[in-house]
């Protein structure tokens, strides 16, 4: 102990001299249980006494982390290379693994950290994201010197964050090329980018368009993937498996934790994980402790007021390390900062645009409101005649055609994460079915999973059908607020794969994305209904085929049926004023 008290006073470099001075120790060994040495960078405030500690372990690369606002309210601060990653010995096994060592890699760590120099013996975890995913793993160990967490915005199960059966090309193949393969190269001495930037400059320039395009993804060159090419694809020849279970591990971890996400976060269906532990976590401590917050963010906006073109005012800004501060204050220093009385739940209403305090999610008095789909066989756009209406309708049908050739675009970020699009540049489509409201004379706040059941017969024997729910202003803004889809193979379950009769009408019920919205006088409520969303989701291919192995495209009749004993319908979760 002694001399590892002498290599740290040795390694000891002042990094700034801000509110109060940081210390660093860079690339600190971390030995594992199987002799692996992952390598951490150790922050500590430059002032006498002993601390609690915060853990962040990441595949990212734990440079780009500047953990000053923590470390200057009193925290050691351990950021840390995920195993296989930059500095970090060993194999990097992706979350398409079943059997991975990150959650023994994480205790070992947590019980590392408890005895640095310094240390009270008190540790906290932080982070977003896969490093979210790599506290979920850790946690159901218990190891004892863990105290609390604050992992946020990452959903229980990998086929929250793909697609039903397959990958979601966008996100996915962006985040492999772009941001998980080069450090494998360069550690393998493999050929291709290196380094983020490169990998980046090479997607711009026309790679993102051949990936994107490309098919069958079980074809996809492993370069992609590199070292985890075998692990991605096996997941493709099964893709009804589900590696993660961090459900089932709720019922075992014994701390409390802190999630902060968005409701324009792929990955916000880890709400549900919040759900678990108020339900079946293993203490009383675990169980009352979790808080939650959900604003008007994405995945990687959390926190700021301005997603995509929307500007959803100054109160939905917030400090995200000044509520972690809060959070760990508590739970690691005792501190008497009323965190006790906070809600379990908080959520930014969204067309109203302020925050309101809930006892649970989704909330318990939301009424279900149903609005039944109409028209005159003419829904095809914004100005066709589809109607939501209040009484049930007389029996007509839309219809569409669908050509995966040219599928409806996403409209997002050229990073590839999903934003409260203006759905105005798709109004020309013919494939979109629009059903709207006559404009709102009374404000309707819709909180909760709003969920579409739709009669729909197709000329394929598998095809998608996606739901967006739209808030329309009356300067014709269409501002997102929740979609949702179905593979209509997978419509029973991924482990129950049915394949349609063409032709026969059938029922899909599609429940959409947690939401918040007001929807203002004057305003809109409005339904799209169509089959593709691409390159956020695959394209069908509109055959009985694997469209993880086979490349060929069908174009698809689409009919939608409302009225008489056909009663498609949104329901909607509405909060009586």
């Amino acid at each position: 102990m002694e001399s590892h008290r002498a290599a740290i006073v040795c390694a000891v470099l002042l990094l700034s001299a801000a509110a109060q001075a940081v210390q660093v120790e860079r690339n600190v060994a971390v030995p594992m249980r199987d002799g692996v040495v992952l390598r951490a960078d150790v922050f500590h405030p430059d002032a006498p006494g002993e601390y609690p500690v915060l853990v962040l372990r990441t595949p990212y690369g734990k440079d780009g982390h500047k953990p000053d606002a923590y470390v200057n309210t009193g925290y050691i601060v351990v950021t840390q290379d995920a195993r296989g990653r930059y500095a970090s010995a060993g194999k990097w096994e992706s979350f398409y693994r079943e059997k991975t060592h990150d959650a023994e890699d994480g205790y070992d760590t947590v019980e590392w950290a408890a005895k640095l120099p310094g240390s009270n013996g008190k540790v906290g975890t932080f982070g977003a994201s896969y490093n979210a995913f790599l506290q979920w793993r850790l946690a159901p160990l218990r190891p004892p010197s863990l105290v609390a967490m604050a992992a946020s915005s990452i959903p229980p199960r990998l086929t929250d964050v793909e697609g039903p059966g397959t990958i979601r090309p966008g996100r996915r193949l962006n985040w492999f090329f772009g941001g998980m393969s080069p450090d494998m190269r360069l550690r393998s001495g493999a050929p291709g980018p290196t380094t983020k930037a490169d990998a980046k400059k090479l997607w711009d320039a026309g790679e993102d368009k051949r990936l994107l395009h490309f098919l069958p993804w079980l074809e996809l060159p492993d370069s992609v993937f590199e070292d985890e090419a075998k692990a991605v694809k096996d997941w493709l020849r099964a893709p009804h498996t589900e590696p993660w279970k961090l459900l089932d591990g709720c019922r075992d971890v014994a701390v409390p934790n802190f999630d902060v996400v968005g409701w324009f976060d792929h990955c916000n269906d880890g709400i549900e994980l919040h759900q678990a532990m108020v339900r079946e976590g293993k203490t009383d401590v675990a169980r009352k402790g979790q808080r939650l917050i959900i604003g008007p963010w994405s995945h990687s906006g959390r926190g700021k007021r301005k997603q995509g073109g929307v500007d959803f005012g100054p109160t939905a800004d917030l400090d995200l390390a000044k509520a972690e501060v809060r959070w760990f204050d508590h739970w690691l220093k005792g501190k008497a900062n009323d965190l006790e009385q906070d809600a379990p739940v908080r959520i930014f209403v969204m067309g109203a645009n302020h925050w309101r305090d809930e006892a649970e999610w989704p909330p318990r008095r939301a009424q279900s409101r149903t609005l039944f789909l109409d028209s005159a066989g003419h829904a095809n756009t914004p100005s066709g005649d589809g109607k939501l209406v209040s009484s049930e309708p007389g029996a007509a049908l839309d219809r569409y055609q669908f050509d995966p050739r040219n599928p409806v675009p996403t409209l997002w970020t050229p990073a590839m994460f999903t934003v409260p699009a203006d759905q105005r540049p798709l109004a020309q489509r013919q494939d979109i079915l629009v059903y709207q409201t006559e404009p709102l004379t009374t404000p309707m706040e819709v909180t909760g999973y709003a969920e579409v059941v739709l009669f729909a017969a197709s000329s394929a024997l598998d095809t998608d059908f996606f739901a967006r729910l739209i808030d329309v202003a009356p300067d014709g803004v269409a501002r997102d607020v929740a979609m949702g889809m179905v593979r209509a193979r997978f419509r029973d379950g991924l482990d129950k794969p049915r394949l349609l009769k063409p032709g026969e009408v059938t029922e899909f019920r599609i429940r959409l994305r947690p939401t918040s919205n007001e929807f203002q006088p004057g305003h809109r409520i409005r339904l799209d209904i169509t089959s593709s969303d691409f390159p956020n989701y695959d394209r069908n291919h509109n055959t009985a085929a694997d469209p993880n192995a086979d490349a060929q495209l069908e174009v698809a009749e689409q009919s939608i049926h409302h009225g008489s004993e056909h009663r498609s319908r949104l329901i909607l979760p509405v909060i009586p004023k």
